[in-house]
């Protein structure tokens, strides 16, 4: 049968080494359009584009692929099946319509929760201890379609966005590996999804990244694993973004703001101390080690490094 794959990152890439791998017919690769990158803006393929290269396959780059061209070349490939894994973009009915197998989507949440475009990310910024992949059918609506199958994957406190990523792209690999036989043969079962359940992961803004340091400890915490390694949380320090890159687990530092003098009447957002554990910052309940930092215009450094240079004093308010 002829399977088209779609997907964009990094999380789709094992995805498609698997098709290749057990040998299924893909005919071609749909992929977002190379983006620039880097201070130098160099024009760079996708994770997707480049393991498409390596195996062989040609690609196709639609800028949008409701477009009635866009959806004509498709199909010149004549898909019995298409495969998509964070491909980026809506299938439109036409193409949702096109192969007799239909459309199944590798999704990295455990739907119907955190259907969009930010499963990964939200699902550890809002502290959860587990997440998965659903295998589904695609449908119009946005990730609502009927439910094939679903693996869990546990989510520990040293989990970042980034460690995520690479469990969950394995895990979505071997589940479609498992139901592929059925999907070729028309014999695979669905379930409906709970619409009642249902909870979205929109796409991160700049806005998902600024601190608050008048929340807990624990949900700065989860806030800076979940924007880890993509864009970092941040702050700001006289007037100037400050990123903050990993912080210790506020559940097992010992050393609290308690420790320092006064601590309970600073202000969220205080420099309570600086010293080879890192800086020490007061939050909505308590106190949150920075442990790995960004000054504005400097590179990644931990936060011990960075204390003893002096520049930061305890008592400065971070905003």
């Amino acid at each position: 049968m002829n399977i088209v794959f779609m997907g964009t990152p990094e999380f789709a890439v094992p995805s498609l080494d698997m098709l290749m791998a057990e040998g299924y017919h893909v005919v071609g690769v749909v992929t977002q359009p190379d983006k620039p990158q880097g201070r130098k803006k160099v024009l760079t393929p996708t994770p997707v584009k480049a393991a498409a290269e390596r195996h062989g396959l040609p690609v196709f780059q639609p800028v949008k692929l409701r477009d009635p061209e866009a959806v004509a070349r498709l199909a010149e490939w004549k898909p019995d099946l298409i495969v998509t894994a964070a491909f980026g973009q809506i299938l439109p009915k036409a193409v949702l319509d096109m192969p007799v197998r239909g459309c199944v989507n590798v999704h990295g949440s455990l739907l119907p929760k955190y259907r969009g475009g930010a499963p990964i990310q939200r699902s550890i910024i809002n502290g959860e201890s587990v997440t998965g992949v659903t295998l589904m059918y695609m449908a119009e609506g946005l990730d609502t379609g009927d439910m094939i199958s679903r693996v869990e994957v546990p989510i520990t406190d040293e989990d970042t966005s980034g460690t995520m990523f690479a469990k969950l792209s394995e895990a979505g690999s071997k589940l479609l590996q498992a139901e592929m036989p059925r999907l070729i043969a028309g014999e695979t079962t669905a379930v409906p999804q709970n619409d009642d359940e249902a909870s979205y992961a929109r796409n991160l803004t700049r806005e998902d990244e600024k601190m608050d340091w008048t929340r807990t400890s624990r949900e700065l915490f989860n806030q800076i694993r979940g924007l880890v390694p993509f864009s970092g949380a941040f702050t700001m320090w006289d007037e100037q973004v400050f990123k903050v890159w990993a912080a210790a687990n506020p559940d097992q530092v010992t050393n609290e703001a308690s420790s320092v003098s006064n601590a309970g009447q600073a202000e969220p957002g205080t420099v309570l101390q600086l010293n080879k554990s890192g800086i020490e910052i007061k939050t909505g309940n308590g106190s949150l080690w920075l442990t790995e930092v960004q000054p504005a215009g400097k590179k990644v450094m931990q936060a011990a490094d960075f204390a003893r240079g002096g520049t930061l004093k305890p008592g400065v308010v971070l905003r």
